[in-house]
C-alpha cells in the first residue's frame, strides 16, 4: 500500500471516528451527562506576541471546540484549554507546527469528574442534616442541598440571618441573598457573591461555609463583630443558579446563564460579561457560542439585573466581593480599560494585605493587582460596574488551585481554600469598616 494511500485511509477513519463521537454527543445531550472521556486541559505558554496571537486564534477555531480555561494574557504566561478528544489531533499538531509549546495538565477530563461524582453519591447517601451544625462542608453539594442549608441557617438564627429575595432566574429559580444583621436600617453593607459562573464549584462551597463562619464567629471574633454591629453583610451564595443546577445534571462544564440566543442553537451568555461598563469591548465575544459572550445588550441576564436593581436601590454598600475561581489572584478594576482607578493606590495596598493574610495560613500564594494588567482585558465584569457606581472597595477574588485541578478542584481543598480566604475577606471587610466614605 502506497504512503498517499495510507494517509487517505488514516484520514477516512478520522473522518469517520468524528461522525460517531459527534453521534454520541447527540445521544448524550438526550439522554443524560454529557461525558469528557479523553478529553485533556493543555498548558500553553508562548514565547512571544506572535505565537500569543496564535494561542488567541484558536479561541475562534470553532472546529476546534476547545475551551479555554485560563485566557490569553501575556507572553510567558500560561494559557490552559481543554480540548476536545475528536479535537486533540489537530490541536497539538497545530501548535508543533507553530512550535508552541505545550503540556499535559489534565490526561483524561471523565477521570477526574467521575471520581468528583463518586464522592458526591457517597456524600448523598449520608443521612440528610437536620441543623448546619452537621452539614458537611467539605463535600460539593447541589442547589437543592445549598438551598436547604440557607432555610436552615435563617431558621436557626431568626434575629440575625434573613433570607431576601432578589429576582428570579431565566428558568425561575430564585435569586437568594443571606442578610447578615444586628439590626437597623439601610446600615452601610458589604456583598459578597460566589458562583457567578457556575463550573467554579469551590466558589459556591466556600460561600456556604462563609455563611456559617459569619454566624459562628459574631460575638466571639471582636473584629467580624465590631464590622456586624455597624454594618450588614450580603451573602449571594449561588449567583448563577440555572448554570449551577445543569452543571450538576448535563454538563459539568458549564459556566454561562442558561438563556436561549435568538437566531442561534447555542445557550447563555457570559454573567461577568453582561454589566455595563465597557459592555461589548475588548475581552469578550460578540458570538453567542463563545464561554465569554457578552449577551445582546447590559443587564440582559435577570441574574446581573436583579444585583444591579439591588445595589441601585440599597445605596449604601461599601465593600463588593465577587469570587471566581481558579488561578489565585485578588484583582481590582479596570478589566475594560488601562486607566487607573482614582483610589489605585488604597486598593493595592489593601490587596497586598488581604494576601498575605491569606498566605499566612498554608502558605498559598496569591497574584495582585488591576484586572487587565494581572490576568487580561475583560469588559463588562461586576467589578468594574460596582465600582463605577461608587462602590470602591471592589474587588475580585480567584480561588485555588493555579491549574493542576482547575475547575475540578477536589473536595478535601474545599475547607482549606475557604478558611485561607476568608482571612482575606475579613481584612478587606476589616478596612471597610475602619475607612469609611
Amino acid at each position: 500500500m502506497g504512503t498517499k494511500t495510507l494517509l487517505a485511509l488514516l484520514f477516512t477513519l478520522l473522518v469517520m471516528m468524528r461522525g460517531l463521537l459527534a453521534l454520541t454527543a447527540l445521544f448524550v445531550a438526550v439522554l443524560g451527562k454529557e461525558t469528557f472521556e479523553g478529553h485533556q486541559v493543555l498548558r500553553i505558554v508562548a514565547k512571544d506576541e506572535a505565537q500569543l496571537a496564535l494561542i488567541k486564534d484558536l479561541e475562534d477555531m470553532i472546529e476546534f471546540d476547545v475551551d479555554f480555561w485560563m485566557g490569553v494574557t501575556d507572553v510567558a504566561s500560561p494559557v490552559d484549554i481543554r480540548v476536545p478528544f475528536e479535537s486533540l489531533q489537530s490541536v497539538k499538531i497545530y501548535l508543533e507546527t507553530q512550535d508552541v509549546e505545550y503540556s499535559i495538565m489534565i490526561e483524561d477530563l471523565q477521570l477526574m469528574l467521575d471520581q468528583e461524582q463518586q464522592q458526591m453519591e457517597s456524600g448523598a447517601r449520608v443521612a440528610q442534616p437536620r441543623n448546619t451544625d452537621s452539614f458537611d462542608f467539605s463535600r460539593y453539594h447541589t442547589i437543592e442541598e445549598i438551598y436547604s442549608f440557607q432555610d436552615m441557617l435563617v431558621a436557626e438564627n431568626p434575629n440575625f440571618v434573613s433570607k431576601i429575595v432578589i429576582g428570579q432566574s431565566y428558568q425561575g429559580r430564585p435569586l437568594n441573598i443571606l442578610k447578615f444583621s444586628t439590626g437597623g436600617t439601610n446600615r452601610p453593607a458589604i456583598w459578597i457573591d460566589t458562583g457567578i459562573h457556575s463550573r467554579e464549584w469551590v466558589t459556591q462551597a466556600s460561600g456556604t461555609w462563609f455563611a456559617k463562619k459569619i454566624v459562628t464567629d459574631y460575638g466571639t471574633d471582636a473584629a467580624l463583630t465590631a464590622i456586624l454591629n455597624k454594618m450588614d453583610i450580603y451573602l449571594e451564595i449561588v449567583t448563577n443558579p440555572d448554570g449551577f443546577y445543569y452543571t450538576h445534571n448535563s454538563n459539568r462544564m458549564w459556566r454561562k446563564t442558561r438563556k436561549p440566543n435568538p437566531g442561534s442553537s447555542c445557550v447563555g451568555v457570559d454573567p461577568n460579561r453582561n454589566w455595563d461598563a465597557g459592555f461589548g469591548g475588548s475581552g469578550a465575544s460578540n458570538n453567542p457560542c463563545s464561554e465569554t459572550y457578552h449577551g445582546p445588550s447590559a443587564h440582559s441576564e435577570s441574574e446581573v439585573k436583579s444585583i444591579v436593581d439591588f445595589v441601585k436601590a440599597h445605596g449604601n454598600l461599601k465593600a463588593f466581593i465577587s469570587i471566581h475561581s481558579y488561578s489565585q489572584m485578588l484583582l481590582y478594576p479596570y478589566g475594560y480599560t488601562r486607566t487607573p482607578v482614582k483610589d489605585q493606590a488604597e486598593l493595592h495596598d489593601l490587596a497586598k494585605k488581604a494576601i498575605t493574610d491569606l498566605a499566612s495560613l498554608y502558605g498559598t500564594r496569591y497574584r495582585y493587582g488591576s484586572i487587565i494588567n494581572t490576568i487580561y482585558q475583560a469588559s463588562g465584569g461586576t467589578i468594574d460596574w460596582t465600582y463605577n457606581q461608587g462602590i470602591k472597595y471592589s474587588y475580585t477574588f480567584e480561588l485555588r488551585d493555579t491549574g493542576r485541578y482547575g475547575f475540578i478542584l477536589p473536595a478535601n481543598q474545599i475547607i482549606p481554600t475557604a478558611k485561607e480566604t476568608w482571612l482575606a475577606l475579613m481584612a478587606i471587610m476589616d478596612h471597610t469598616f475602619k475607612n469609611p466614605y
